[in-house]
Parts: C-alpha cells; structure tokens; sequence
C-alpha cells in the first residue's frame, strides 16, 4: 500500500561464544602515554593472542598487545566454532599456482596447528572445552566430488592423506567419475551417506571424512591472555578500545598512533587485525607500501544462527553441505556445527549453522554492530528443515550472528614479513578457516623474529 513503511524483523549480533563470556568486563587497561617495547601486536583475537604466545614462549622480547574494542570480540568471537585443516580455496588450484611441493608444505604446516594447539592446552593448562573429531563434507553433484577427488589426488601424490571420501553405490553420476580417482573413494550404501551426513535429502551421494573439532576461540582467547599476562608479566601490556590509525616504519624501528594521539615505539609490528582496518602505512626507509587495507584484504560477511537442542550426551559434530545449486566446491556452502553448550539457564546441544554470505564493497567498512536481518534466518532455516534430519518442525533460534572473514588476494592466510620492510610482520587473513591458520601463523611468526630462516612459503606476503 503506497506510503506504508514495513519495518524488517532484526536481530543484535549476539554470538554463543560471546554470550559464554563474562556478562560485563572492564577492559585490561586503555592505553594512556607513550610507551616503549620489542613487538607491537595490533589485533588481539586468536591470530594476535597466539602470536603473542609464542614470541613470548620462544623469545625474550617484549610484547604489547593493543586491540581497537576487547579481546576475541572481532571475528574471533563471531566465526563458526569449528576447527578444520582444509584451505577454502581448493587445494588443485594451489597447486596450479604454486607447484605442489609448496602447496603440499602449507598444508602440512596448517596440519602441524593441531599439535600446536594441544601444546597450548598442555603448557598453559587452559580448561576451555575443545573436542577434536571425524567431521564430513557432504557432495550432490559430480562436479563437487570430481574437485574434492582431484584435491585428494594431489594430496595423495604428495604423500598427504587427511580425508576419506565415500560414495553411494547409488549415485547416478557413478559411471561418470574419472578412472584416474579409482581407489581414492569407496562405495558404500546410500543409506550410510545420508546417516554420517545426519541429512534427510537423498540428493547427497557423497561424504568426504576429516579430523575436525570444536572451539570457542572468544574464551580460548580470554583464557590465554589471562595466562600471558600471569606468567610473562614482566614483558607483556595489552591495550584494549585503543584502535590504531597509522604505522610508521623505519629502518631499524616501527612507530604506532593510537586515534587519540599516543605513541608505541618498537622494533617490530605485526598486523593480526584480520585486515578490514582503516589503518596507514607509511614505509620511512624503502619502497611505498601505503596501499588501503580494502585493496589486500576483500570483506566477506557471513551470517549464523543456533538453536539449543535439549538432547544430551551425543558426540560433537561438524558438517558442511554442498547443495545442487553450488557449481563446485569452492562455493558457499552451509556449515553446522553440534556441541555441548551450557550456561546458567539451559544446557544440551548447541546446533550453529552458517551459508549465507555477503561481500563488501571496498568502500564499505564492516560494522560489528548492525543488524542481523530475518532474511538470513529464513535461509538457514529453510536449509535446516530441508536437508538437517534432527531439525525440529518449530525452531527456536536463540543466537543470530555476522562476522567479518578477510580474504587476502591470494585467498590464502598472508604470514611473515612484508619484503619492503621486514620490520612489518602479517599474520591476518581469515580466508574463510582461521582458527589452525592462526595458530599456525603465530608460531611461524616467532620463529621469524628469532632469525629463523624460514624457506619459501605459499603464506609468504607478496607486494
């Protein structure tokens, strides 16, 4: 009806690993004069707290940590939950990229972040829940399969075996698949494929098997910097609302300005910021890389939604689905992720699903809070009821929540110093899977400060 104004149902941003937090917690400490270090951390969600990590654990350096709003409240409190080694970008054009004796490197180096998460566990004693399992991929089409068996393959061929692939005896493409996959798949019932995926649509004719797991990288986060900051209190300050506007670097130093005017002065920086900042460079002793942050990293947004299950003691899960209207396997997809979760009003199963994407435009900056409109809602519960086997008839969504995913130009994590100034270290670009990469990323970044020479990497920064 002409001049009638239908208002959209919205929702906060309110993620479930946030919600797990403390309701109220005043920040560390707001950065209030100059000051002086060894290495400035900008950014302190999982990329930065890991980072800080190890350059404390392996080195004598000192370390300030400053964050633009509070600890893991970026992305790192806003992703998906779940922990997975594969790369987003598919594995094949990697290799078409880079050869496959690098790409096959990277992909052992993000497999090494399961064990560099568990030594976290082990030396910090954190407590914060973290399950490890066999999570699947489900495939409708022969397109989608033939890239997950072509990036098996390579896998294969590089002596990398980190997914088993089943297919239905059923599937009408079957005497499609290209003989040089023979034996990289198995064929098993129908009626298996449909029970690991836990789906009931009948479209789906394969599963790809993987070690995954579950976290809650906010709280990982809050735990571990509350270790850092018991244990290395002598070497590390974190900073939280105090966003930095410009870096300055120099031959033999970096110089940092907060937007209220404050100073670090350091040896080195490293950038964890997920990359959307309003943030400038200014290189002082080489080439110009005052490039805008909107040029290296591109911002996809992804939207999720949860609902409680009341149903207890079942194992975690974590399950992608690649429905017909995908071309292929690289891309978007719908994610659910089931675990444990409990506060002081309910526990069960907290059943988190994710798919719907947008991407900003470079002038575009991400705002953490906007709205999160009932559209996206209506598309994971459409999804759920259609393909979830365990959805209810009524859901309840009791969380809806968006997060900025930076991809670099490469679509690969950026890691390591930038060639024009080594001064200037990455660790950012969440690309869709940041957890293992972040970790990853942290430890590789302190064995480039203590003058590791590391060998050429698909992560290496490019100009």
């Amino acid at each position: 009806m002409k001049g009638v104004v239908i208002k959209k149902k919205a929702y906060d941003n309110h993620s479930p690993w946030i919600h797990q937090l403390e309701k109220v917690r005043k920040p560390r400490d707001i950065l209030k004069k100059d000051i002086k270090t060894d290495m400035a951390i900008v950014g302190a969600g999982i990329a930065g707290i890991c980072t800080a990590y190890f350059i404390l654990r392996d080195t004598k350096n000192k370390v300030v940590v400053v964050e633009a709003n509070k600890v893991a409240h970026g992305a790192t409190g806003h992703n998906a939950g779940q922990i997975v080694s594969y790369f987003e970008k598919p594995f094949s054009k990697i290799v078409e990229e880079y050869g496959l004796e690098l790409a096959a490197r990277g992909q052992e180096e993000i497999l090494s972040g399961w064990e560099l998460l568990e030594q976290v566990y082990s030396e910090s004693e954190i407590k914060t829940y973290f399950s490890q399992f066999i999570g699947y991929a489900g495939c409708s089409t022969l397109k989608q399969l033939n890239s997950h068996l072509e990036n098996k393959y390579l896998r294969n061929k590089a002596n990398i075996s980190i997914e088993k692939v089943f297919v239905s005896e059923k599937a009408p493409f079957l005497k499609e698949i290209p003989k040089k996959y023979d034996g990289l798949y198995e064929l098993v019932p129908h009626k298996k494929v449909l029970e690991i995926l836990e789906t009931k649509s009948s479209l789906y004719h394969a599963a790809l098997a993987s070690k995954k797991g579950c976290l809650n990288s906010a709280l990982f986060c809050e735990e571990l910097i509350s270790y850092l900051l018991y244990k290395y209190k002598d070497r590390i300050s974190l900073y939280e609302f105090t966003p930095i506007d410009k870096v300055e670097l120099y031959g033999d130093h970096v110089k940092l300005s907060t937007r209220k005017g404050k100073i670090i002065n350091g040896k080195k920086v490293v950038l964890c910021t997920n990359g959307f900042q309003k943030l400038k460079i200014n290189n002082k002793s080489g080439k110009n890389i005052d490039t805008s942050f909107h040029d290296f990293i591109l911002g996809v947004v992804g939207y999720m939604a949860a609902y409680i299950s009341p149903q207890t003691g079942t194992k975690s899960n974590a399950i992608s689905y690649f429905p017909k209207s995908n071309n292929d396997a690289s891309d978007a997809y719908f994610y659910l992720t089931k675990r444990e979760f409990s506060d002081k009003m309910e526990s069960g199963n907290l059943i988190s699903v994710g798919g719907p994407e947008v991407t900003l435009d470079n002038t575009i900056e991400y705002i953490r809070d906007k709205p999160y409109f009932e559209k996206h809602e209506k598309k994971i519960d459409k999804f759920l009821k259609k393909n979830y086997i365990h959805a209810p008839k009524k859901i309840n969504y009791k969380y809806h929540w968006h997060g900025l995913m930076g991809y670099t130009k490469s679509e690969l994590r950026a890691i390591g110093p930038h060639p024009y100034n080594k001064n200037l270290l990455y660790n950012l670009g969440c690309n869709g899977v940041g957890i293992l990469p972040s970790i990853y990323g942290g430890y590789k970044i302190a064995r480039f400060i203590t003058g590791i020479k590391m060998p050429k990497s698909i992560f290496d920064v490019g100009v």
